[in-house]
């Protein structure tokens, strides 16, 4: 899971570049909003200029130290009546230090753009400039409340995107052992036998393991490569069951430019031969229907159940790991109304039914 602590620590700060920016850039645009509103209001640009060169770094201290300190320590832990004092005292302050900074700097006409000027500080104008303030305080915080939730929600969008591909990664594992396992098992039965087909098998094998170590890593691959590997598969069972085994196989529609999820089909394949022909020893005759219709493939596969079937009320014939594995990579590769499954457990036949979108 390291990997994946290592992308989030990217994305964190990739995300804090991007808030860090965010600042400069509204900072920079509210200052020279503020320089040139009131350079027209006074029609003086160089004394509009002076008062927000002193005004801006009040703004931004009060604003930071509104949300990185008052609020953790007061706010977020429900001591409001001790937030309210202290931020009305940090204010006054503020506006003191404002008044007598702008008094010797700029100018001893300190209020000109209110009802006197005044060249010593009054209650009209030390509530005028707290207002102000607070206006400032509330709206720059309103901001980055907002962008804080924007953020923590697309880093919790991020995190839920990685567990789910974590998982489907990690599903993807179960399907490949299970399936070799299988294969493995036929491989070493012909080879018992010294029967000549064991090397054609071996090569089917070899194509199997190019397909699922090298095709299967994407989120979506080709159908038309899925339903070449499926075929690899039906030879190799046709090589190992002989004429027991009949296959009825069709595909109808236009399966070009068509993507499914690595191995998904195959799953339900797999599936039918373990419970339908493994566990069988009269002749069976598996049937698979494609039916691409627009966006979505109709998959359908039946496979006949064993003849003699030893098993109590709380086992079922058939299921296990590779169809408890495919609803698990269903539900997290694919929207609720882009597929279909269907499980039908008859007397004498298992039927899967997908449907599936395949854009």
């Amino acid at each position: 899971m390291s990997w994946i602590s290592k992308k989030l620590s990217l994305n964190i700060k990739k995300e804090y570049e991007i808030t860090l920016r965010y600042h400069i850039i509204f900072w920079t645009i509210y200052f020279l909003f503020n320089t040139f509103r009131w350079g027209i209001y006074f029609n003086d640009y160089l004394y509009s200029l002076k008062t927000n060169i002193i005004g801006f770094p009040i703004h931004m201290t009060l604003v930071y130290l509104n949300i990185y300190v008052l609020m953790p320590i007061f706010v977020f832990r429900k001591k409001y009546f001790s937030y309210v004092l202290i931020t009305l005292s940090v204010i006054f302050l503020m506006v003191l230090t404002k008044f007598n900074l702008t008094y010797f700097l700029v100018s001893t006409e300190v209020w000109p753009e209110g009802p006197e000027t005044i060249s010593s500080i009054t209650l009209n104008y030390t509530i005028d400039m707290m207002i102000g303030e607070l206006y400032v305080m509330t709206f720059v915080t309103a901001i980055k409340i907002t962008m804080d939730w924007l953020v923590e929600h697309k880093r919790l969008n991020d995190l839920e995107k990685l567990q789910l591909e974590t998982e489907l990664q990690f599903l993807r594992t179960q399907v490949s052992p299970h399936f070799f396992l299988n294969t493995l098992n036929n491989i070493y039965a012909l080879a018992i036998e010294k029967s000549a087909r064991t090397p054609k098998v071996i090569i089917k094998l070899s194509e199997l393991m190019k397909y699922m170590l090298y095709e299967t890593k994407v989120k979506r691959l080709s159908l038309e490569k899925e339903i070449l590997c499926i075929q690899n598969y039906l030879d190799l069972e046709r090589i190992r069951s002989g004429e027991k085994l009949e296959i009825e196989m069709e595909i109808s529609g236009e399966i070009e430019n068509k993507t499914i999820a690595p191995m998904l089909i195959l799953s339900f394949v797999e599936n039918a031969f373990k419970h339908g022909v493994n566990k069988n020893i009269r002749p069976v005759t598996i049937k698979i229907n494609f039916n691409i219709e627009g966006d979505f493939l109709y998959f359908s596969i039946t496979n006949p159940k064993p003849a003699i079937i030893e098993f109590n009320k709380r086992t079922k014939p058939s299921g296990g790991i590779g169809l408890e594995n495919v609803k698990k990579r269903l539900a997290l590769g694919y929207k609720s109304n882009e597929y279909n499954l269907n499980i039908k457990d008859q007397k004498d036949i298992f039927v899967v039914e997908l449907k599936i979108k395949v854009q």
